[in-house]
């Protein structure tokens, strides 16, 4: 391994695209820190992510720090690159547009297996981008169109499929559902969000875990590294219901609105949260 392979890693290939500027930033930016990412990165990335999937439920090992930090990273490449497949909006500032099959190129590149599942709506696998409100407030989710494809790193998900959906609003709510703040995440064209590196500096908001959800044989494990059970009481979370705990925990942001009027326009903290 050279020494500048050694050196590869996401902050870098993020902050390249911040600083470019012109046309092809696929080849000009991601083609030449991927071919140096795919042999000591990928295969570094693939030891750590099984051993995370390993021992996360009891607590991960004390060797997925960096792990964790490396993957919000690369979450945060995945971020703004999806800025381009996204409703327009003012949240994102203007980022460098890859195509889906660039955009798939990288990610595959390292390992990751994509997925784009358009039979029934899971929170887990789906992330909503846009709601089109049925009449019947009682009609259920179901997906109309997959708007970006969603990532697997084995059992780990990486990244949610975005996804168009009809809906009745007792189940997901236009205006809540789709323009709410999005906790766990780094920036969206369409919608606030809120990750844990915000208000830190230069170097300390880097040091932000990343979620983990993990899907077994077992279950699904929600935010697999959190401390608090959902159901326990949260001071944390004022004014919400049970209920609408589990769905911010699901889906990331709120769907509908909340039954207390307190909540409303409140900003919750659930990066605790687990189940």
């Amino acid at each position: 391994m050279d020494e500048e392979e050694a050196w590869v890693n996401a902050r870098m290939l993020f902050q390249a695209l911040r600083d470019h500027d012109g046309a092809d930033v696929y080849a000009a930016v991601v083609e030449p820190w991927l071919a140096r990412a795919r042999i000591a990165y990928r295969g570094a990335l693939a030891s750590g992510v099984e051993l995370l999937v390993e021992t996360a439920v009891e607590g991960p090992d004390e060797r997925c720090g960096d792990l964790l930090w490396e993957l919000y990273a690369l979450s945060r490449v995945s971020d703004v690159l999806l800025t381009g497949f996204q409703p327009a909006g003012e949240h994102a500032g203007v980022w460098p547009a890859v195509s889906q099959d660039e955009y798939l190129g990288l990610f595959t590149g390292l390992g990751l297996t994509p997925f784009e599942e358009s039979g029934v709506f899971d929170p887990f696998l789906h992330e909503i981008v846009e709601v089109e409100q049925a009449q019947d407030p009682d009609e259920p989710v179901r997906i109309t169109d997959v708007v970006w494809p969603g990532l697997w790193f084995g059992s780990l998900l990486f990244s949610r499929a975005g996804v168009r959906v009809r809906a009745g609003a007792r189940h997901a709510e236009r205006g809540v559902a789709d323009r709410s703040p999005l906790y766990w995440t780094y920036v969206r064209r369409h919608r606030p969000t809120v990750d844990l590196s915000q208000g830190w500096g230069h170097n300390s908001q880097w040091r932000t875990d990343f979620r983990v959800d993990l899907r077994t044989a077992s279950g699904d494990e929600i935010n697999a590294c959190g401390r608090e059970d959902i159901d326990a009481e949260d001071w944390t979370a004022p004014g919400l219901s049970p209920r609408e705990r589990r769905e911010l925990l699901r889906h990331r942001c709120l769907v509908r609105t909340p039954d207390a009027e307190d909540a409303a326009g409140e900003e919750f903290f659930p990066f605790d949260w687990r189940a």
